[in-house]
């Protein structure tokens, strides 16, 4: 586990000390990623450098050094993430009439061998791990970037010229004298939409996120390659519908639980300190049961507790580790610890990001590390059981669409939006005899414009966007946009069987890799701890998907079969509630210890002076934030994470400074 960086510059003329003092820059600005180690490689010649910064968990002697050569001196790789099957590859390296001969026990190692005997595509489908790795390949004077199948692991690239820039994050990046830092506001709408930066899109122009489960290779002479896909979630769901499971819903409980072990098991490899994150949700209470019941010791699990009821899940995963015997150790946070860690946020997310939860995430990271390296996560279990409420209600809810004639929800949409939020708003305030309080404060009059949008919906891809969206039309405070993309714009992927399935296969490649996995990854990474996620094995996703839908989704509640999973190791009234998320006040926040740190970024000079926002829309909801007439804590927040992040992006001009230290500074501040 590591991050990695490194460039490839057709025009170099430097010599090689001068291309490895760049590169070792470049990684100095991800130490907080790798804190055990530091190494870098150049061949002056092809122009290439290459460099990491190492978080030792498997083999950690010097012979898991990373840049790493293969044996036979072909391949020259820096790797972050870990490879779980590697030991099963590693014996079957081993044999026969080419049989690799092994320096040291490091996935690392396995990786080139694989390479070596197999070719790099080859190999990477046998993986299974999360991985983002660059492989220098000296007899084809090419450079391969590749990452795992649901983009588990970060790799950004910058491309202009003769020069051919990755690293981890951004900031590595930004270390590179030929990067140039421009922001594109084309994904600052993307962003205002789905309060992340979407792949493969990133916040700068003509830089790049690989998508998960492609490679992307880069040679002299075809400099302007694309990525191509290695392994495709599609093609996984046109298999399973083609061969769907044909067994008892016992027998497939018994099938799931049976993968589900080995998915935590293989997860389970380390040299170093290893614990769980337990929110006492179905996920991570299904993983956390599965590495009690194959752990000859308690195994150390996590959770932040809030005072707020409302957002505190703390005392159902104590229930949980007290029934299971693992060794819990849980935090209660005040609201001044929990906000103090928000003017970090820029720096730790490195491109504007706007999911609350990313607040507890840190914290509970943050508690995490100062007892063990790794930590299991129950990400993924929404995307590939039916957890979101819009899974549950997907088909209920496009049926009742699809019973109005299109004409008719047109004149509807038209009707709603006749009266502004406002008016709509004003108009549920008189009517407090028969409306709830808490129904009064939340946006009735956006809620309503919400509607419309959704009636006019043409397909299930443009009422998915209506149900993620924040901003629904970004356009209204940002100018300068031609057109205001959205993430599956020009999608033309043939429908799925049910509208359910569709929402689950758009967040399992949207909201999944994009925002989930980035706040996992950043939020861990920023103290030195890996995150592994054995729900996203892609075992698991294939047989998730080959499940017939009421063996996911029954009765209008998700992860009907990942329950009865769980419900072997855990009583089923523990764990039966509805679902709360990983949430914060956020609102409450923004009206008190937040306000003075908002009100300086949304000021109506600041907003003139950065130019990207109309100032008039977004201090009109700050004031009716404050006021209690409204509730726009999520469009707010959006703004004031793009106005924060652009605030640290103008101070980063020296990223090694801005960032080293980041883990030690948070632990001093929260």
């Amino acid at each position: 586990m590591c991050g990695i960086s490194g460039f490839l510059d057709l025009n170099a003329q430097n010599s090689a000390s001068e291309l490895r003092g760049i590169a070792m820059r470049m990684a100095d600005t991800l130490r907080h990623r790798g804190p055990n180690d530091a190494g870098v490689w150049a061949d002056a010649e092809a122009g290439i450098a290459l460099s990491m910064r190492r978080l030792a968990i498997l083999d950690l002697s010097a012979a898991g050094h990373q840049p790493m050569e293969s044996r036979s001196g072909r391949y020259i790789i820096v790797f972050n993430g870990e490879i779980y099957n590697y030991e099963d590859l590693r014996n079957e390296l081993s044999k026969g009439t080419q049989a690799y001969s092994f320096r040291g026990s490091s996935d690392t190692e396995v990786m080139l061998a694989a390479f070596e005997r197999w070719g790099i595509e080859q190999s990477v489908i046998r993986f299974n791990g999360m991985f983002a790795f660059a492989v220098w390949d000296r007899h084809e004077r090419s450079l391969t970037l590749g990452r795992d199948r649901f983009g588990e692991k970060p790799l950004y690239y910058f491309r202009s010229g003769g020069q051919f820039i990755f690293g981890s994050e951004l900031k590595a990046l930004r270390a590179h004298p030929g990067f140039s830092n421009e922001v594109d506001l084309g994904a600052v709408a993307l962003f205002l939409r789905y309060s992340c930066v979407p792949a493969p899109y990133s916040i700068y122009r003509n830089t790049t996120k690989l998508p998960p489960a492609t490679l992307l290779q880069v040679t002299a002479g075809n400099f302007l390659a694309d990525p191509r896909a290695y392994w495709s979630l599609r093609e996984v769901i046109d298999a399973a519908v083609a061969d769907p499971l044909q067994c008892h819903e016992q027998e497939a409980v018994e099938r799931l639980d049976s993968l589900l072990r080995d998915a935590v098991q293989i997860r389970m490899r380390s040299d170093v300190p290893l614990g769980a994150f337990l929110s006492g949700g179905i996920d991570s209470s299904t993983v956390v049961s599965l590495m009690q019941a194959q752990s000859s010791s308690r195994v150390k699990t996590f959770s932040i507790g809030s005072h707020d009821q409302e957002f505190d899940e703390a005392n159902e995963a104590s229930n949980i580790a007290r029934h299971l015997g693992t060794d819990h150790t849980e935090l209660y946070v005040t609201s001044d610890e929990a906000t103090s860690v928000i003017p970090l946020l820029p720096r730790i997310y490195d491109e504007p990001f706007a999911d609350s939860s990313q607040v507890p995430t840190i914290l509970v990271s943050q508690l995490a590390r100062e007892h063990v390296t790794v930590s299991l996560s129950g990400d993924g279990g929404d995307e590939l059981f039916g957890g979101y409420s819009r899974h549950a209600w997907g088909d209920t809810l496009s049926h009742r669409l699809d019973q109005l004639p299109r004409f008719l929800r047109g004149m509807g949409a038209a009707g709603i939006r006749k009266v502004p939020p406002d008016n709509w708003d004003a108009l549920f305030r008189r009517c407090k005899p028969v409306t709830p309080v808490r129904w009064q404060q939340r946006m009735p009059g956006y809620k309503l414009h919400r509607l419309a949008s959704m009636l006019e919906s043409r397909d299930v891809h443009t009422l998915y966007e209506k149900l993620v969206s924040h901003w629904l039309d970004p356009l209204t405070i940002l100018s300068g946009v031609p057109d205001a993309a959205t993430l599956f714009s020009g999608n033309n992927h043939q429908r799925l069987g049910h509208v359910a399935e569709d929402m689950m296969y758009l967040d399992a490649v949207g909201y999944l890799p994009n925002d989930i996995l980035v706040k996992l990854d950043r939020a861990t990474m920023a103290f030195g701890l890996e995150g592994r996620v054995p729900l996203l094995d892609h075992r698991v996703a294939e047989f998730a998907w080959r499940l017939p839908l009421d063996m996911r989704i029954r009765e209008r509640q998700g992860k009907w079969i990942l329950r009865r999973v769980l419900y072997r190791y855990v009583p089923r009234e523990m764990v039966d509630r509805p679902k709360s998320g990983f949430g914060v006040p956020l609102a409450s926040w923004l009206r008190g210890p937040l306000r003075d740190w908002a009100e300086s970024l949304l000021e109506e000079s600041r907003l003139r002076q950065d130019g990207y926002f109309s100032h008039a829309p977004i201090q009109s909801m700050w004031r009716e934030h404050l006021s209690g007439k409204a509730n726009w804590e999520y469009h707010l927040w959006d703004v004031l994470m793009f106005q924060a992040w652009l605030d640290e992006s103008r101070r980063s001009d020296n990223p090694s400074v801005s960032f080293d230290g980041i883990a030690d500074v948070a632990l001093e501040r929260a």
